[in-house]
């Protein structure tokens, strides 16, 4: 328990909450055994007074010694009060002596036909329900009859309630203690392992799962931790295949430009033909180079939000058609057939030239990396208010379990065979901040094997503000 402050925490709050309930309860229980109690003394003791006055208005000599057996039998104590303050008798356990129950207001109230109930406490601390009713003579009231009743039994009878609701109470509260420290344990658990999973991850032990099944708050929250272990994982490992790659990707074209390059000043060639094609590598691989470091900055800068758009109205038509020459010649070394196909009335719409070409030709340069044999198709689609670009192809297709990442930064799919098909996993994700920042909405279509289709949509110009071609 030491480690587990939420644990005590929240033991200390029901324990708390149930602390004052069985406060409550106790208090509404034992005034209700009171109320109760006293209700049924204080109608007890007004019956046995009626009793009484009853045997009082009876003539007879043996009445009165009769009302005083029957008081000594009730345990109870009974005062005849003349109507001058005079008591013509007594009877009971009571001190006749202390009459101070007996009040001026209370006697002029009961010759006047009414009846008188009182709690008294005498001089000793010793209580009683006292009752007072009038004794009539022939229809007139002759004298005032107060019973005196003891509450020893019931306040004994009380203190057995309360003793029992003391000894109940401690007896829940010592129950609800151990069910409060289970419950606590319970509900802390996950936390806890929550604390030690986050703590792990925050020190890069990036494979740190919970196995929490609950479906509540605490198991979407122990998803949720799972899914951002996962995505760090996943940054992490492909961050650093990135870094890994772009080592090689770098090393390799500086590796010929050095070699080739050192040929070519120290004059090792035999021929001129030679020497152009020593040249062209260079060339070659200086532009490899080159669009190697355009696609770290374009991302960077994308990143922190930096890029800027030289935005104009666009012939998409013609700038795909473009960049399909362009991408011609690689196709075509590969044995590839690469055609493009329009329909719809052509539209213009708004962008960046130069951004709109790189996202057509990262994903022609993807679609003829990873195509083998076969075809690639790219195909403008124009509708009344958008214009559908996409790019299919007939290469080795994109697993399943890789199409919710693949336009992820860093990201490569078929790792292990990375070295022959090249690029740097940043191609897909510059092609999709670049089309969102233009308005467009990218997704992908894609059968392991069979082919991929990626598909671009943009807004086309308003009827006001554009023209059709």
């Amino acid at each position: 328990m030491r480690n587990n402050r939420i644990g005590i925490k929240l033991g200390l709050v029901i324990i708390t909450v149930l602390l004052i309930v069985l406060l409550f309860l106790g208090f509404a229980i034992d005034k209700m055994f009171t109320n109760f109690y006293t209700a049924e003394m204080r109608k007890e003791t007004e019956e046995i007074a009626s009793h009484f006055t009853v045997m009082a208005n009876a003539t007879d000599v043996t009445s009165e010694q009769t009302m005083m057996t029957f008081a000594e039998f009730s345990n109870v104590s009974i005062f005849n009060i003349l109507d001058n303050g005079t008591v013509n008798l007594h009877s009971g356990v009571h001190d006749s002596a202390d009459r101070s129950f007996i009040r001026g207001s209370d006697l002029d109230k009961i010759f006047a036909g009414k009846i008188v109930s009182l709690l008294y406490e005498d001089p000793q601390g010793n209580r009683y329900f006292v009752s007072g009713q009038p004794i009539t003579s022939d229809g007139v009231i002759t004298s005032a009859l107060y019973v005196m009743a003891s509450t020893e039994q019931m306040e004994q009878s009380l203190s057995g309630v309360r003793n029992l609701l003391i000894l109940s109470g401690m007896g829940a509260f010592l129950l609800a203690l151990g069910i409060t420290w289970i419950i606590a344990q319970v509900l802390s658990r996950p936390l806890l392992q929550m604390q030690k999973a986050t703590r792990k991850i925050a020190i890069g032990e990036l494979e740190t799962r919970l196995e929490i099944k609950s479906r509540d708050e605490l198991g979407s929250l122990a998803e949720a931790i799972n899914d951002l272990a996962a995505d760090l994982q996943r940054y992490r490992d492909s961050r650093q295949e990135l870094f890994s790659n772009i080592s090689h990707d770098l090393r390799t074209p500086i590796t010929y430009l050095e070699g080739y390059s050192r040929v070519v000043k120290d004059h090792l060639y035999e021929t001129e033909e030679e020497k152009d094609r020593y040249l062209d590598i260079i060339y070659q691989e200086a532009v490899r180079l080159q669009h190697l470091v355009d696609d770290v900055f374009d991302l960077a800068k994308m990143e922190e939000g930096k890029i800027s758009l030289l935005v104009e109205e666009l012939n998409l038509s013609d700038l795909t058609e473009h960049a399909v020459q362009k991408v011609k010649l690689k196709a075509n070394e590969k044995g590839l057939n690469l055609s493009f196909e329009s329909s719809g009335p052509v539209s213009l719409v708004r962008g960046d030239r130069k951004r709109m070409e790189q996202i057509v030709l990262n994903l022609l340069e993807n679609a003829i990396r990873y195509t083998e044999k076969g075809s690639i198709t790219a195909g403008l689609q124009y509708t009344g208010t958008t214009v559908l670009l996409s790019v299919e192809d007939t290469g080795i297709g994109i697993p399943e379990e890789d199409l919710p990442y693949i336009f992820e930064r860093f990201y490569r799919v078929e790792k292990s065979r990375a070295r022959q098909f090249g690029g740097t996993g940043l191609g897909l994700s510059i092609v999709k901040k670049l089309a969102e920042l233009q308005g467009g909405k990218i997704k992908v279509n894609s059968q392991l094997g069979e082919g991929t289709r990626f598909e671009v949509h943009f807004p086309l110009q308003p009827d006001h503000g554009g023209h059709s071609i």
